[in-house]
């Protein structure tokens, strides 16, 4: 149990660091009103979390990098607030396309990140 703990722990930790510093990036090239950061990573997060589900990792290799990282570097809660704040500025044509791409793309990448974590296990 205290080992499950310090796994998820240490994953998270160097997740929020990713997720940080990946923002940053971002949005340094990038200042319009979609909120591109946050679509970025949440669609890297969904493809990289589908990749580690396909790979089929031990419990303590999905603790790390599943529940740890990921869960730390995809950020759901900061997609509902921008979303709400396109609302909130009646930017409905940025709302629906942010939203339902989230979504949509958000699908395809955790599908795609499975089969492909399928297909590389399979050639082991």
């Amino acid at each position: 149990m205290v080992v499950n703990f310090f796994l998820v722990s240490i994953g998270a930790a160097f997740g929020v660091l990713a997720r940080v510093f990946s923002t940053k990036w971002i949005k340094k090239s990038w200042e319009g009103v979609f909120p591109l950061a946050t679509f970025v990573i949440n669609i890297l997060g969904a493809f990289l979390l589908g990749l580690i589900t396909g790979f089929n990792l031990s419990a303590s290799l999905s603790l790390l990098l599943g529940t740890g990282f990921m869960g730390s570097f995809t950020t759901f809660s900061t997609f509902n607030v921008e979303s709400i704040e396109l609302l909130r500025l009646k930017d409905y044509k940025y709302f629906f396309c942010y939203t339902g791409a989230s979504y949509i793309v958000g699908f395809v990448a955790v599908f795609v990140g499975i089969l492909l974590g399928n297909l590389l296990r399979a050639g082991d």
